[in-house]
């Protein structure tokens, strides 16, 4: 399957890359497209890895394990997220992250070794690639931040508007989509009834909107209401 049929050059790993430039940079760095089912675990916790993943369609799931097997979810990954890439770069360091398909999805694997080495014969492909790794790195570390912030949030409500008006930022959309309920608590960290409660005195608030997959804050709604 050809890149441009997947859409790869729209992925921002290689944003400022032709269709034909992502076709060089995939024969010359070795990276293969993957399949994977709903359900099924992409990566592995704890396991040697010399690949970074980059989500070329669908939707996934980071999932970290402790070393007596319990599972915590993380955050979801959309097209175009990295994963495996601390543990690519980092051989030594054993990854307690985990990545399962929440749909059916496509992976691009690119081998991390080959990227390092692949200079020579890319030329500016290499240093655009590199430059959006970075980038990808720095975004991560934003959302790192932000997980930190909303989670020390002291109520469930201000936790789920923070949660809100982030992936508002993100989707560039006061209406965003949202996972399940069951995820969505995951998420939160909270308890599913106690997160049922809260929106559904929100929405007779008039302060929000849903349906099972989006939900629409109205900040000026809470603004009147004080």
């Amino acid at each position: 399957m050809r890149s441009y049929d997947l859409g790869l050059q729209e992925l921002p790993f290689f944003q400022g890359l032709k269709p034909d430039e992502v076709e060089n940079f995939i024969e010359a760095v070795g990276a293969v497209v993957k399949r994977y089912e709903r359900g099924a675990r992409i990566l592995q916790a704890y396991e040697k890895n010399e690949r970074i993943g980059i989500l070329a369609e669908g939707e996934a799931l980071v999932v970290a394990e402790d070393r007596f097997g319990n599972e915590s979810v993380g955050h979801r990954l959309e097209r175009g997220a990295l994963f495996g890439c601390s543990s690519a770069i980092l051989p030594d360091f054993a990854s307690p992250t985990a990545i399962d398909a929440v749909s059916d999805v496509l992976v691009l694997w690119v081998p991390y070794p080959a990227l390092l080495t692949a200079g020579p014969r890319l030329g500016r492909i290499h240093g655009i690639v590199m430059r959006n790794l970075l980038v990808a790195f720095s975004r991560k570390n934003i959302l790192m931040v932000q997980r930190l912030e909303l989670l020390s949030q002291k109520t469930l409500r201000e936790r789920l508007i923070l949660y809100l008006l982030q992936r508002s930022k993100r989707q560039h959309s006061r209406r965003v989509k949202v996972p399940g309920r069951v995820q969505l608590a995951k998420e939160l960290e909270c308890n599913r009834s106690a997160l049922t409660r809260e929106i559904g005195l929100m929405k007779a608030q008039g302060v929000l909107e849903c349906q099972d997959d989006w939900m629409e804050f109205h900040d000026e709604q809470m603004e009147e209401r004080r």
